[in-house]
């Protein structure tokens, strides 16, 4: 009997621990919202596609949800420091003067893991296959500064790669019509 009651005693006190504890996550929804705003900065928002309107409706399934709410920490993902500005500006010059007529014609096209790649070298002239290979190197170099620096910047190193995959999903969901990516595996897909 003094058993049972102890078992009975523990259960509720998980219960009522799990109900107040607050669980520091990678904020999803704060990172789309930032890469999308990145995004949009360097390819420009008239180039990006148009999408769907998220819902800001989550329905749980598990009535555990309904009795006791999940408390999500509260989180802004900043992308407005002076390290992150100056990589977004090269990335935008560099877009705009070296990559947009690329991605375009299909002679590169967006990673999975959030960079680019020569696609289809053909579609790319002799005389400015250099110069492509060049900007393709430049611009993966500050994509993985900039997704470090995200990290960095927001007081968690161990979320860079969270962000990458953000940035990998958010890169393809706001690329134009006729661009090019690789879906999950590895093979190149029109959009």
């Amino acid at each position: 009997m003094k058993t049972t009651r102890n078992l009975l005693v523990l259960g509720f006190l998980a219960i009522v621990a799990a109900c107040v504890t607050i669980n520091v996550y990678f904020p999803e929804a704060a990172a789309e919202d930032a890469a999308d705003r990145f995004i949009d900065k360097v390819i420009g928002p008239e180039a990006a596609s148009a999408e769907p309107e998220k819902s800001a409706f989550n329905f749980s399934l598990n009535p555990i949800d309904w009795i006791f709410p999940a408390a999500h920490a509260q989180a802004n993902i900043d992308i407005n420091t002076p390290a992150i500005r100056a990589i977004q500006q090269r990335m935008e010059q560099r877009f705009a003067s070296e990559l947009k007529t690329h991605f375009e014609s299909g002679a590169i096209g967006l990673t999975n893991n959030a960079m680019i790649e020569i696609r289809d070298l053909s579609q790319v002239s002799l005389a400015e296959r250099n110069k492509v290979k060049s900007a393709v190197s430049a611009e993966n170099s500050d994509r993985a500064a900039v997704y470090r620096e995200i990290a960095v910047a927001n007081g968690h190193p161990e979320w860079e790669e969270q962000i990458r995959r953000t940035f990998a999903e958010r890169w393809i969901a706001k690329a134009p019509a006729g661009w090019y990516y690789q879906n999950s595996g590895g093979s190149w897909v029109q959009k």
